[in-house]
């Protein structure tokens, strides 16, 4: 996992955040909502079934991990969230990633998907840094 590099799409639209023990975790540069991205550091994993048994159950769990820290983030915004999505999608990105995003009933997509909606707004650099900053200490 020494080599690991996130696909050129990630580096465009989200930040490294953190190096959990199976996945890099990715703020996504999108102020509507608190949105981590995980990256399991396995060369050429495309799907699930390209894990391990073993770090499919790693996955879970840092899946559960970055759920409760996206609910902490957005409580901490004081902007709770009503549902958390999470999703393994890959269409246009090959990388195997998963997706977890927090949403509320006021946002402006509610109830529809985000994926492939345009209409993101960048984080300001100090919120940014303050969100990576958490992400970090959690």
């Amino acid at each position: 996992m020494t080599d690991f590099k996130a696909d050129a799409a990630f580096e465009a639209g989200s930040a490294f955040a953190a190096d959990w023990p199976l996945c890099q975790v990715r703020l996504q540069d999108d102020a509507r909502f608190p949105w981590l991205i995980l990256l399991p550091r396995v060369d050429g994993a495309v799907e699930l079934n390209d894990l391990s048994r073993e770090q499919r159950a790693a996955l879970m769990e840092e899946m559960v991990r970055a759920g409760d820290l996206v609910r902490g983030l957005a409580e901490a915004a004081g902007r709770p969230i009503d549902k958390l999505n999470t999703a393994a999608l890959g269409n246009v990105t090959r990388q195997l990633h998963v997706h977890v995003v927090g949403r509320r009933r006021d946002d402006g997509l509610w109830p529809d998907p985000i994926w492939g909606r345009p209409g993101a707004v960048r984080l300001s650099e100090d919120d940014l840094a303050a969100l990576l900053r958490a992400i970090r200490e959690a």
